[in-house]
């Protein structure tokens, strides 16, 4: 079997992180693309490191066989709405846009539990929006997890979701397993099983399935 390509974009979250490892492990990939921001502390021989203006973007450098989106901020990060939509809807967008035109076959990409274009939440609204336009694209595969809230060690600090993982891990017991916290890896794992045996069209993965 001919080995695929693959290429991630938020190689440096949470998700991400995880996500990057186990592509560059896995000899299901010959070769594996993170696109971002900055140089990320890491080498390794199937790993190719393209540095991006996410506004001005080279659209060329966005292909391979099989896309990976793990982009995400938080209003407060973002610094405004504005910016907020621009990481977790533009630039996934115009991402897996750009793959479909350069021949991607598969994107993968994680949203979040109770993503819905019509929430009147603006960051469950922002996800679901993003979701709706990339149904829109017509990939000949195309996965959209939906975690709850992650569990894992960020890089940057979030007091909020620290004391809500706290919690969940208290009590998790008594919570259903589509609102279970869920490990960062976990999902990486869901989303490399995917890659791997995708069936055609859409698939929606919950918080529960993964776990």
């Amino acid at each position: 079997m001919q080995k695929m390509t693959a290429l991630i974009v938020g190689a440096s979250g949470l998700v991400g992180r995880q996500l990057l490892h186990l592509l560059l492990v896995d000899d299901f990939y010959q070769s594996v693309t993170s696109v971002g921001r900055k140089q990320l502390d890491i080498n390794h021989p199937k790993l190719k490191q393209e540095i991006v203006d996410f506004n001005n973007p080279d659209l060329s450098k966005i292909y391979a066989d099989h896309i990976f989106c793990t982009l995400g901020t938080t209003i407060k990060k973002a610094g405004s709405q504005e910016n907020f939509k621009k990481v977790d809807y533009q630039y996934p967008f115009e991402t897996a846009k750009a793959g479909l035109n350069n021949g991607s076959e598969l994107f993968a990409i994680v949203t979040a539990m109770g993503s819905d274009p019509k929430s009147m939440f603006f960051y469950n609204r922002v996800k679901g929006e993003v979701e709706l336009s990339l149904k829109e694209l017509n990939y000949d595969h195309l996965g959209i997890f939906r975690p709850s809230m992650l569990l894992g060690d960020r890089q940057e600090s979030r007091l909020g979701e620290q004391i809500g993982q706290w919690v969940m891990k208290a009590i998790g017991f008594l919570i259903p397993a589509n609102f279970k916290a869920i490990e960062a890896k976990k999902v990486a794992n869901a989303m490399l099983k995917y890659a791997k045996s995708p069936k055609k069209g859409l698939s929606e993965i919950s918080s529960g399935q993964m776990l």
